[in-house]
């Protein structure tokens, strides 16, 4: 198992990964003021911001946008100071305001907090403070010392009483960084210029010091490498003691030759010192006697920055790297290291009692217990009263103190304890118990209150019992002080305090028994029992006691008011969890006082109780009402529901919503049984309100039950008016003829949609009313006429029927009318009623009744009476219209003049009877389909074709035209012959026109036209009709078109053209455009319809147009005719298409026809792209010579771009001049490796400086094994680090490895050599050149990329070059590794011992110490020498007694013996002895006792030895074994050492056994030393018994004589010191007239106490005889 450390160490936070850039990270960026706040300045995109980060709240952090010069946060509130140059500021974050800001009249070079009130600011010059609170600026406090001129100001200190101040800077000197200091006096007003590189104040309680002794601690690391720390005394105090100066050597570690303390915290609550190191080595102090605890590294990085972390009394640093580290002491592990480790067991002791640390305790114990058998009880009482956490501060401790007999002339042990702890500080639980006690006795009690106010005792329960006996108000002040609340709690009750019960006990978080207070209050002062009692239920936290027992308490008193009030006002929140105090109240009060809870059950308050419990109680209190509120159950609601004349009616009907449909119907079912006179009103009542819920049906039945018609119509009556039920309809309607209400049956059946019509019918027939009405309307709604006018007549109720026709609805006489004819009657009766209707009577309807039955001219003096009034109804003038048709009166001038009758029902009326009358209708009516249909049916076709025509409908046209149509060609001939040569006017012909068109017609179209246009007509010449006849020959008759185009002259030439081209005709068009000269269309018809370039050119040569040539030009090349296109684009003079003729030439390679048109295109336009072609074209046609003269003059073409392309066609001499004449040195440096001129290619390429150009010619060069050339590339592109890796690639691909390494071997040397060269020719040397790899490293170590070395070192196998740099890389557990796992080959001891000291994984040392046993044992020794400080000495030991080697580490194990290690110990004193070396053994027993004792002497006992027999008896003794020890010796006669083993043990019996055991043996001369060496041992008696038995007086008579000189010695001194004691108690009696004797305190215990009048330090004086404590 590891060592455990003595410190706690961790890691707070990692600002990188916080986001804090890692460049801010510095002394000057980066300020650590406390615990608290970490702040950063920083550049973020640009701008200037601050980072706060806060510690203490989860690191999390906040950016403000400052651009200050310095921020530094207060130490522990959320204040922000600021400096920017001279200008300071204050700023609150919290409050978001600004405290405080001034204007410097210096420079700051430094500042920092130094309180949490003040700011210290240091200029070029002098120190300043500057408070935060009031308006006051910075004050001056010294000035700066010429020591500090130079330097860099790292930190300023003050002393905690500010009247101290220390200013340290450093600087470089030497190569050295030098540390200066002054410390300033405030009181003196004087600095001291002092050596140092940290300092820090600190206070220090020494032992026996009445006030704190002040320290000043500093480091400094001289020009020698000597490293001092030093605590020096400040304002020494007159009282104190006087600190020693200690000045202690700061260790630093070989490696850190350049380190040097930068920053120094002091614990205050350990009184240790942490000295932190620019390395980051921590060293820790004790502060009183300078011993170093503990050192180690605890950063790799560089710390700048720390300060004090007070919640652990430890440091808090910063490194660069971002960390943010917390060390402080592991209190836990601490005292054991200190004791285990370093074996300073008084500093262990120191350091427990000072800090309370545990670890120390058996060790305080052990000294106690040695004190105390030793007689030093003075000693004994201090380091109990000072022990660490106070173990010893016991009862046991104080019980023996007591014990213990008072010596004449001092104070007694236990005064002693209790003067110490008062004078240190207060007194624990037990001690203040004992002290109380006397006091109390003595009636001593302002003395007591003074040390209870002075906090002198500790309160505790057991002293307020012991107070409450003789003051009660002293012994609350005791509870409460003492956290008795119980008792506190019981002496507020006792006193009538209760109002502050409940206050404490929150206060103190302690619960009281509140029932049993309630109870006992309730018994001694009712009055304030409610008033308690609401207290403990409204409490804010919620309710202290249950609210049943507050009842239960009130109750047990019989105060039923007081509980009832309590109750209502507790439940007036009306909460479900308060169910059972509900139901307790109201039963209560039902028991009790009726009235009461049907006031409470009136006001609603209450709803959770227990309902049917309540209703049980409320039904026997006669509370009837209240009762069915709150059944629920069926038989008990039909219980009560006879007293209903009990209740008010409104709440019974309202109480008929909470219960069920069964259960309501079931109550009223009840009601009706017992009295249906009387709760009928209330039955009907209930079923009009919840009449959806109970449903009409289940209620119609219910009054049905007991013949209730009245009930049912009152009933029904209210819900009629909104129900859809036809049942609830029909039953009212009943109820209402049944009850003699007509006029509202009458009501329902005119205005309700709901009733089953049928139904109803038949009722309202067989009920037989004397008032008719309501069965008309009933049948006059529901279409029943027929049946009621059956009905009626039948029964002799005519008069009805004219009510109905003349009044109810004479829009229903058709019926009627259709009706009465059915049955027979007379026609004169008939006309007289329709005469006598008066109303609006649908006359369609009556002739279609009056029709159906062949007696449509019964209507005729009706309808002429209706044509008489003014009518022009449709449906009268076609009742007129059918019987004149009928009739044959002359129908056509009516048909034909009559405006109102409806054409298309006459027509269809008239087809059958006669088509040509149907015509006459249709044709007014412009009844288009019926017409066709008509003139078809009747072969019409003239009248049909005269009809289309003057119709002009395209959709009637399409109708007739279908190609479906059975008479179409009937039609069209009708149309041809008559209907359109009799047209004049022109609409009529184009809408025909373009019907035929629109039906695809195209041949008879053409018929059509050519009978219009060709001969003789009004459109002739309608230019429309001739373009319309050419468009239908080209589309339907191709071989006439040609004779139109020749016969017609007004037709629309381009567009008949266009379509004839679209049709294919291109013959027709091309003539077209030939006859009207549109020459460029008819070229353009011959190119590109017809295809014959010969005609194109034999029209362009007759035309001799340039539109013509250019568009022959443009078919030519088109064909990839490339020459006779470029000639007709001379001819025509045409450059505007050069890009695709450029393009097609190109393709053809017609180069030499290109030049002639470029250089046409040129004359007429100077475009890049034609100078850029033509010079390509000249490049071509190697016409060099015309390119160079084109270059060297004046144009604007792309050469760069013509000179790629000369590149890529392999025109290497076009390139050449090109790019030459461009200075294009890159691309000509490329052009010259394909000349193979590779010296001028290397020159252009200087002369490019391009990295790709460098490129290409190295490539090439190495291709060609031009190795000097391409070294020269090379060089310039290596410097690229990113070109580099291909450049190695090229090589190595090649195989040229010796040139590569020339090659970076060469670039080493130039200036822009980088990381990447030295790294890959390190590479380079491990695969190739591997004994040229050590120098080079070794050389170029810092420029080279140590970690991929490292990989091609460990994949060539070089080791020792790999463990070189794993060291330079600071990785040594790899490093050490490699040296132990490939030793043949790269081991070497000086540098193994430098490396393994430097590790970080541990189990690398015991790695190295097993590779040294097997290797090179004889090394282990020096091995193990530097690896002391960190290695487990326990591990290291069992591995060499596994191995048997132990006397192989003897010099390591002497070495490290001081440790007091266990396992050391016990190894060196096996070789000790086996080598029987007693000298070393007995020298290793006393001065390590970390060993098991026991084990050796029991070892040793039993050796062959004398001196190794005699060590085991001396082991006995140092266990206190006495008898074994006393044993040995007399088995090997060591009398003396008996003799000084029974002194030693303090054990009378032992001696006297001893004693008589010389006797025995006859050994006298050993008797009389006995009596010397033992002489405090001896009992006078027993020595004078013994010698007068055995005659040996003699031997015995010195012994004698000393002890009578010592008796008489004693008892002189004795008597006086009576007579001064009697003297002084004298004087004392008559100073203390006035006080009453003291008690007697029993046996031993009548001293009065004196404590309290001594001063501190003095010495009381105790009687002889009198034990005190």
């Amino acid at each position: 198992m590891a060592e455990q450390l003595p410190i706690r160490f961790e890691q707070l936070a990692q600002l990188q990964s916080l986001g804090v850039n890692a460049a801010s990270i510095g002394f000057n960026t980066l300020t650590l003021e406390s615990e608290r706040f970490v702040c950063v300045r920083e550049q973020v995109s640009g701008s200037s911001q601050v980072a706060i980060i806060d510690l203490a709240n989860n690191n999390s952090m906040i950016r403000r946008p400052i651009t200050a010069e310095s921020v530094i946060m207060h130490p522990t509130m959320n204040i922000m100071a600021l400096r920017a140059q001279r200008q300071l500021q204050v700023f609150n974050l919290e409050l978001k305001s600004k405290m405080k800001s001034h204007l410097m009249h210096d420079d700051i070079v430094f500042w920092k907090w130094i309180d949490i009130k003040t700011i210290g600011m240091i200029t070029t010059t002098s120190v300043y403070h500057w408070s935060i609170e009031g308006e006051s600026g910075p004050t001056k406090v010294f000035e700066r010392h010429g020591n500090l001129a130079g330097c860099q100001i790292i930190n300023y200190r003050v002393s905690p009483d500010g009247n101290w101040m220390v200013l340290i800077g450093i600087s470089s000197l030497q190569g050295r960084v030098v540390g200066s200091m002054q410390l300033y006096s405030k009181v003196r007003g004087v600095s001291q210029p002092i050596e140092g590189h940290a300092a820090a104040f600190a206070t220090l309680q020494l032992e026996d010091a009445p006030q704190p002794t002040k320290l000043f601690v500093f480091s400094v690391r001289s020009a020698t490498g000597i490293s001092k720390l030093q605590i020096i005394e400040i304002d020494h105090p007159e009282n104190n003691p006087v600190f020693q100066k200690k000045t202690v050597e700061v260790l630093f570690p070989p490696e850190a030759v350049n380190d040097f303390p930068v920053a120094m915290q002091v614990g205050a609550r350990y009184g240790v010192v942490y000295l932190l190191t620019k390395q980051g080595f921590i060293h820790i102090y004790d502060l009183e006697t300078g011993t170093c605890i503990y050192m180690n590294r605890i950063s790799d990085d560089t710390i700048f920055v720390a300060a004090d972390q007070e919640s652990t009394s430890g440091a808090i640093s910063v490194n660069k790297k971002g960390q943010v580290l917390s060390l402080s002491l592991d209190e836990q592990n601490i005292i054991p290291y200190i004791v285990n480790t370093l074996g300073n067991t008084e500093l262990a002791l120191r350091l427990a009692s000072r800090g309370g640390l545990p670890g120390a305790d058996n060790l305080c114990i052990s000294r106690f217990n040695q004190l105390f058998s030793s007689g030093a009880y003075m000693d004994a009482a201090k380091l109990a009263a000072n022990s660490p956490r106070g173990i010893l501060r016991t009862p046991e401790t104080i019980e023996r103190l007591r014990q213990l007999p008072s010596i004449p002339n001092q104070l007694s042990p236990i005064l002693h304890y209790f003067g110490t702890l008062l004078e240190k500080g207060s007194l624990n639980r037990y001690e203040s118990i004992e002290m109380a006690k006397p006091l109390l006795l003595q009636n001593r009690l302002p003395l007591l209150q003074k040390w209870l106010k002075d906090d002198k005792l500790e309160c505790s329960e057991e002293l307020g019992d012991l107070v409450k006996q003789y003051d009660p108000k002293l012994a609350l002040s005791v509870y409460l002080r003492g956290n008795a609340p119980n008792k506190v709690v019981l002496c507020f009750a006792e006193t009538g305090q209760y109002d502050k019960i409940v206050a404490y006990s929150k206060t103190v978080g302690f619960t009281p028994d509140y029932n049993s207070l309630l109870y006992n209050i309730a018994r001694s002062d009712p009055e304030h029992a409610i008033d308690f009692a609401n207290a403990l239920i409204r409490d804010e936290t919620g309710p202290l006691i249950e609210p049943e027992k507050v009842v239960d308490v009130l109750m047990s008193q019989n105060m039923l008011q007081k509980a009832t009030s309590f109750l209502l006002d507790y439940l007036k929140n009306n909460r479900p969890e308060d169910s059972n105090l509900q139901t307790r109240v109201l039963e209560m009060n039902l028991i009790h006082a009726p009235q009461v809870a049907d006031a409470i059950l009136g006001t609603g308050m209450l709803t959770h109780y227990d309902r049917v419990a309540i209703g049980n109680l409320c039904e026997k209190a006669g509370l009837y009402q209240r009762a069915l509120e709150h059944y629920t159950d069926i038989h008990d609601i039909k219980r009560v529901i006879p007293y209903t004349h009990m209740m008010n009616p409104e709440w019974l009907v309202s109480y008929f919503g909470h219960l069920s449909v069964d259960q309501t119907l079931d109550c009223l079912n009840e009601m009706l049984s017992n009295n249906l006179r009387q709760n009928l009103q209330v039955v009907v009542q209930v079923a009009i309100k919840y009449s959806e819920q109970l449903q009409p049906s289940n209620l119609i039945e219910l009054f049905e039950q007991f013949k209730s018609n009245e009930g049912l119509y009152y009933y029904l009556g209210s819900i009629v008016n909104v129900s859809h039920d036809s049942l609830v309809h029909f039953k009212y309607i009943q109820a209402a003829c049944r009850t003699g209400n007509v006029r509202e049956a009458e009501r329902i059946c005119r205005e309700s949609n709901y009733y089953d019509a049928e139904k109803v019918k038949n009722f309202l027939k067989e009920a037989r009313l004397s008032d008719q009405l309501p069965l008309i309307i009933v049948c006059d709604r529901f279409g029943f006429v027929h049946d009621l006018v059956l009905y009626l007549y039948h029964n002799n109720l005519q008069k009805f029927i004219e009510v109905y026709v003349q009044k109810v609805n004479p829009s229903r006489t058709p019926e009627v009318i259709g009706g009465l004819l059915d049955v027979g009657c007379d026609e004169d009766i008939i006309k007289g009623l329709l005469m006598s209707v008066n109303g609006d009577v649908p006359v369609a309807k009556l002739c279609e009744e009056v029709e159906q039955r062949n007696n449509l001219k019964l209507l005729l003096p009706w309808l002429n009476m209706r044509v008489t009034d003014g009518s022009t109804d449709k449906e009268v003038y076609n009742a007129l219209a059918k019987i004149y048709i009928d009739t044959n009166n002359n129908p056509e001038p009516f048909l034909k003049d009559n405006e109102f009758y409806d054409p298309r029902v006459i027509g269809k009326y008239c087809e059958k009877r006669d088509p040509t009358l149907a015509y006459i209708c249709y044709e007014k009516g412009q009844c288009d389909y019926e017409l066709i249909h008509i003139t078809s049916e009747n072969g019409m076709f003239k009248h049909q074709a005269r009809y289309l025509v003057h119709r002009r409908d395209m959709s009637l046209w399409q109708f007739v035209l279908n190609e479906d149509t059975e008479n179409r060609r009937e039609l069209i001939d009708q149309i041809v012959a008559t209907a359109l040569p009799e047209s004049t006017d022109p609409e009529d012909v184009s809408v025909t026109v373009k019907a035929f068109m629109n039906a695809d017609l195209p041949m008879e179209l053409i018929e059509l036209l050519e009978r219009i246009v060709l001969e003789d007509s009004p459109f002739s010449d309608h230019k429309t009709l001739q373009n319309l006849l050419i468009f239908t020959a080209v589309k339907a008759d191709p071989s006439k078109v040609m004779d139109y185009i020749a016969r017609l002259d007004n037709f629309d030439a381009p567009d008949v053209a266009e379509v004839c081209i679209g049709e294919g005709l291109f013959e027709e068009a091309f003539s077209i455009f030939k006859k009207y000269n549109v020459n460029g269309n008819a070229i353009a018809v011959l190119i590109d319809k017809i295809g014959d370039l010969d005609r194109a050119y034999e029209y362009a040569e007759r035309c001799d147009e340039s539109d013509v040539w250019s568009k022959l030009a443009k078919a030519q090349l088109d064909h990839m005719h490339i020459k006779e296109a470029i000639d007709s684009y001379i001819r025509a003079k045409d450059t505007t298409n050069y890009m695709e003729v450029t393009r097609y030439a190109e393709m053809e390679g017609g180069y030499d026809d290109l030049v002639r048109y470029l250089q046409l295109a040129r004359q007429q336009s100077r475009e890049p792209y034609i100078e850029t072609e033509l010079l390509y074209a000249y490049a071509k046609t190697e016409r060099l010579t015309d390119l160079e003269d084109f270059i060297s003059t004046p144009n604007i073409a792309h050469v760069q771009e013509v000179g790629d392309r000369c590149f890529q066609a392999h025109m290497l001499e076009a390139a050449k001049i090109l790019y030459t004449s461009i200075s294009n040195y890159a691309s000509l440096a490329t052009t010259l490796v394909h000349l193979k001129d590779y010296q001028g290619a290397v020159d252009c390429a200087r002369k490019a400086n391009s990295t790709r150009v460098w490129k290409e010619v190295n490539y090439v060069c190495i291709q060609e094994r031009e190795f000097r050339l391409a070294q020269i590339c090379g060089l310039h592109i290596i410097v690229h680090a990113e070109e580099l890796e291909q450049v190695i690639k090229s090589y190595k691909n090649n195989g040229y490895f010796e040139q590569l390494v020339s090659l970076l071997e060469a670039g080493l040397n130039l200036e822009r050599a980088h990381m990447g060269m030295f790294t890959e020719l390190a590479v380079l040397y491990s695969e190739y050149a591997p004994e040229k790899l050590m120098e080079h490293i070794r050389v170029y170590v810092s420029r080279i990329n140590i970690p991929k070395v490292i990989r091609a070192c460990t994949k060539a196998h070089l080791w020792r070059e790999l463990a070189y740099l794993y060291v330079k890389y600071e990785e040594h557990d790899n490093a050490a590794n490699t040296l132990m796992d490939y030793a043949s080959t790269c081991w070497e001891h000086a540098a193994f011992k430098d490396i393994i000291v430097k590790v970080s994984n541990v189990e690398l040392y015991y790695k190295a110490i097993r590779f040294y046993l097997n290797e090179h044992p004889l090394l282990l020794n020096d091995l193990l020498t530097v690896m002391v400080p960190r290695i487990n000495h326990t591990r290291v030991v069992q591995i060499f007694e596994r191995s048997d080697n132990i006397p192989l580490i003897q010099p390591y194990l002497i070495s490290i013996q001081h440790i007091n290690n266990k396992a050391v110990n016990s190894a060196l004193n096996e070789l000790h002895i086996e080598e029987e070396n007693y000298i070393a053994l007995r020298d290793s027993i006393d001065q390590h006792n970390n060993v098991d004792q026991m084990d050796i002497a029991k070892r040793l006992e039993t050796h062959e030895l004398l001196e190794f027999r005699r060590i085991a008896a001396h082991l006995y003794k140092k266990n206190r074994r006495w008898r074994q020890s006393i044993a040995l010796s007399k088995q090997d006669r060591l009398f003396r050492d008996a003799m000084e083993t029974a002194a030693e043990s303090h054990d009378r019996d032992i001696a006297e056994e001893l004693l008589r055991y010389f006797i025995e043996v006859g050994k006298r001369e050993c008797f009389a030393a006995m009596l010397y060496t033992c002489y405090d041992l001896m009992r006078p008696d027993v020595v004078i018994e013994l010698a007068w038995r055995n005659n040996l007086k003699d031997f015995a008579m010195p012994y004698l004589i000393n002890l009578m000189y010592e008796q008489s010695t004693r008892i002189k001194s004795l008597g006086n010191d009576v007579e001064e004691l009697k003297i002084l108690t004298e004087k004392k009696e008559q100073e203390e007239t006035n006080v009453p004797p003291m008690p007697s305190l029993g046996p031993g215990l009548g001293n009065p106490l004196m404590l309290t009048a001594a001063p501190t330090g003095a010495t009381t004086m105790v009687p002889p005889g009198f034990g005190g404590f």
